[in-house]
C-alpha cells in the first residue's frame, strides 16, 4: 500500500498478466494455423476426388458404350420391320426439330430485339391497361424522383397530378423541384386536341377546367413558387414526357386516341450516345427555353409572357 492510500500491482501479478496475453496469442496463432491447414487438407482431398472421379469416368466408357451399342442393335432387330413405329418415331423427331428450331429462331431474335432495347437506354415497358401494371409504375417513378429535380410535359395534368391515385401525385409532393409544361386551355393547340380525340366527354370547356384544377392543387403546395415552375405551351401535346431524375418516361400522344391507351416507355440516362434519354431530356430543355412560351406565376396566379403581358388562365389579358 502507498503512503497515498492506493495499491500497485505487483511484480507476480504483473508476469501472470503477461504471460496469459502471450499465451492467448500464441493460442490464437495455432488455432488460425489448424484451420489453415484443414482447409488445404480439403481443397487437396477435393481435386484429387475430382481427378479419380474422372479417370474412372473415363475408364467405363468403352464398357458403357459397347453395352449401349448392344441394347440399341437389339432394340433395332426388333423394331427395323415396324412400319408405323418407325413413321411415329420420324413424325416425332421432325416436331421436336421444328419445337427446337422454331424456339432457337425465337431466342435469337429476342437476344436481339434486347439488343436493340439496351442500346437506345430502354430499361421498362408499362403496359397501358391492368392495374398491377399502375401500380409497378407508380412506386416506381416514387422512387426515380425522391428528393430530385424533376421535369413534366404533358396536357392538363389533372389525372397525373391531381387525382389521388395519380402516378405523380406523390412525386410532385416529395421532389426537390420542378418544371413543369402544361397545354394552355385557350390555345388553338388546346382547340386542335379537342377537334381531333372527338371523345364528346372532352371539350374545351373540360380541359380549361382540368387545367384550372392543376394550377390551384401546385399553388397549394408548401413553398410552390420556390420549387415548383409552371408554363403552359400552345401546340397540340406530342410526348407525355416526365424526366424523373436519371429516368425519361416517355408516352405519344396519338392524334385521336387518349393517351392511356399507349404503354409508357422507360429509358434510363447512360454512357452510350446511342441511348434515347439524352434526346428526351434535350427535347424538354429546348422548349422549355423557348421564350414564346409563357411561364405561370404561381404566387401572382396569372401567365406571364415575354413582353410584360399577364393573363390569368381562363380571364382577360392585362398590362403590368
Amino acid at each position: 500500500m502507498s503512503p497515498g492510500g492506493r495499491s500497485f500491482p505487483t511484480r507476480p501479478a504483473r508476469a501472470v498478466r503477461t504471460w496469459s496475453v502471450v499465451a492467448a496469442r500464441r493460442l490464437a496463432g495455432v488455432a488460425a494455423g489448424a484451420v489453415r491447414v484443414v482447409t488445404g487438407r480439403l481443397s487437396l482431398f477435393y481435386h484429387v476426388a475430382v481427378i479419380i472421379l474422372a479417370a474412372a469416368i473415363a475408364a467405363t466408357l468403352p464398357f458403357t458404350f459397347a453395352f449401349l451399342a448392344r441394347r440399341l442393335l437389339a432394340s433395332w432387330s426388333a423394331i427395323e420391320d415396324e412400319k408405323v413405329f418407325l413413321v411415329s418415331t420420324e413424325l416425332a423427331v421432325a416436331l421436336v426439330l421444328v419445337l427446337v428450331l422454331s424456339r432457337a429462331r425465337t431466342n435469337w431474335r429476342n437476344r436481339r430485339l434486347s439488343k436493340i432495347a439496351r442500346a437506345a437506354g430502354l430499361v421498362h415497358l408499362g403496359a397501358a391497361n391492368g392495374i398491377l401494371s399502375r401500380r409497378v409504375a407508380r412506386r416506381l417513378k416514387e422512387r426515380h424522383a425522391f428528393a430530385r429535380d424533376i421535369m413534366i410535359i404533358g396536357s392538363t395534368g389533372f389525372r397525373t397530378l391531381v387525382e389521388p391515385k395519380g402516378d405523380l401525385r406523390a412525386v410532385i409532393e416529395n421532389c426537390r423541384s420542378a418544371k413543369i409544361m402544361l397545354l394552355d386551355p385557350e390555345s388553338r393547340g388546346a382547340i386542335e386536341r379537342v377537334r381531333t380525340i372527338g371523345d364528346p366527354e372532352i371539350t374545351c370547356e373540360s380541359l380549361r377546367t382540368q387545367v384550372e384544377q392543376t394550377i390551384a392543387f401546385l399553388r397549394a403546395l408548401p413553398a410552390a413558387h420556390q420549387r415548383i415552375h409552371l408554363k403552359l405551351y400552345s401546340e397540340p401535346p406530342l410526348w407525355k414526357l416526365a424526366i424523373l431524375g436519371a429516368h425519361a418516361w416517355v408516352r405519344h400522344y396519338p392524334p385521336a386516341l387518349d393517351v392511356r391507351v399507349l404503354p409508357e416507355y422507360v429509358f434510363v440516362h447512360g454512357q452510350d450516345p446511342a441511348g434515347l434519354y439524352t434526346a428526351f431530356y434535350q427535347y424538354f430543355v429546348m422548349r422549355w427555353n423557348d421564350s414564346a412560351i409563357p411561364e405561370y406565376d404561381l404566387l401572382a396566379g396569372a401567365l406571364v409572357y415575354a413582353g410584360g403581358a399577364r393573363r390569368a388562365v381562363g380571364g382577360a389579358s392585362s398590362r403590368s
